[in-house]
């Protein structure tokens, strides 16, 4: 994990200008959806995630951080959470929390108080 829940940890498999998009995403648990959108800002990136009908078709924002592994070969991203915290993080809308610094912190807290002890 990193120790900044914004940035791509170095065990994570992330290379630089990789286009994750359409990516499967696995939680600690199972499957929760694909990729929608990534950024790669340094110190700010993160994947939004389409869960489908998973939790009725919500969108989440999960920190780069929250990456464990990447297998480009199969196009999975693995994240070092569960479906259950994942579906609990704040709500994110696309419309209003893109570029939000403030939701960004909430998010931020969520996944740092939440984050999965090894």
């Amino acid at each position: 994990m990193s120790d900044n829940i914004w940035t791509y940890g170095a065990a994570s498999g992330y290379q630089a200008d990789s286009d994750l998009t359409g990516y499967k995403v696995d939680a600690s648990d199972g499957h929760i959806g694909k990729v929608d959108k990534h950024s790669e800002d340094v110190g700010a990136a993160y994947l939004v995630v389409d869960t489908g009908v998973w939790i009725f078709g919500k969108s989440v924002l999960l920190p780069a951080g929250t990456v464990s592994g990447i297998d480009h070969d199969a196009k999975v991203v693995h994240v070092a959470r569960t479906k259950d915290e994942i579906k609990d993080a704040p709500e994110f809308d696309k419309d209003k929390h893109t570029a939000d610094a403030d939701y960004h912190q909430q998010v931020g807290g969520y996944y740092d108080a939440n984050a999965t002890r090894g």
